[in-house]
């Protein structure tokens, strides 16, 4: 007889379950739950499996809802992964090694810093654009810009008298990308809210750059001596460097592409 009673008491908390889940946030525990509620009837299950096995696919899609809203935000290049990169094209760079920084992910919680430097065209771009896939896929937090893109947000956030908050803004990124460092203009306004940036960031949070320029040619980048020196000094410190010295993937395609014609 108790169970008859019951019947109608485990039917109204059944019907507010949809509620309760959507108020606590709990999407996928809503979706599935009926149906792994008549599994566990059926197999047997104790509440503790049963709560365990709803908790464990809330916490795989949620897992899942994060990368892709990190993929969404990162504004990375589509398709430049470490599947479709051409490491036999880069023989100065193991894979490994590049692996290793996506794999060993602890120099972002210490602000290291992660240089690429080679010719236009050899593979910079796409090996810096595949690590921050891999980053994400960890859980953390990249944004991808061509420098000259985030130079003029700084300087029309400077105009605005909202730099602090932009730089806070970009605070939240574990790691940003800043490709093509050596194409910002050799210009006073510019630079200095590029060093801004170097700076805010330094030992706190990460800067992966890339840049067809050696540190020898950067007075072209920044007309301060003294700039030049300090910006080197704090992207340099704490910092792996890659160096890509091989054929430009562009020129070697281009090659390839006149000899079938001929």
């Amino acid at each position: 007889m108790s169970n008859v009673k019951d019947a109608p008491a485990r039917e109204i908390d059944a019907a507010r379950l949809p509620v309760m889940l959507n108020t606590l946030r709990l999407p996928t525990i809503g979706k599935i739950w009926t149906q792994f509620a008549a599994q566990s009837d059926r197999e047997g299950w104790g509440a503790g499996r049963f709560l365990a096995a709803l908790c464990e696919h809330e916490l795989a899609d949620r897992d899942q809802r994060r990368i892709v809203r990190h993929l969404r935000e990162s504004e990375l290049p589509p398709g430049k992964t470490f599947a479709t990169f051409d490491f036999a094209a880069v023989p100065s760079v193991r894979k490994a090694q590049l692996t290793a920084l996506a794999e060993s992910d602890a120099w972002l919680d210490q602000g290291a810093n992660l240089l690429c430097f080679g010719p236009s065209g050899v593979g910079k771009t796409h090996a810096a654009a595949a690590i921050g896939y891999a980053l994400i896929e960890r859980g953390r937090r990249v944004f991808f810009s061509r420098t000259t893109d985030i130079v003029q947000r700084l300087q029309a956030a400077r105009r605005d008298l909202s730099l602090p908050s932009l730089l806070a803004k970009l605070d939240r990124f574990d790691a940003l990308l800043l490709d093509d460092l050596g194409y910002a203009r050799k210009d006073q306004a510019e630079t200095a809210v590029l060093f801004e940036l170097i700076a805010e960031r330094y030992e706190r949070r990460s800067l992966i750059v890339t840049c067809n320029q050696p540190f020898g040619e950067w007075d072209k980048i920044f007309p301060d001596p003294a700039m030049t020196v300090a910006a080197i000094d704090r992207l340099v410190h704490h910092a792996t460097i890659l160096e890509f010295n091989t054929e430009s993937y562009r020129r070697r395609a281009a090659g390839e592409a006149r000899q079938r014609q001929g």
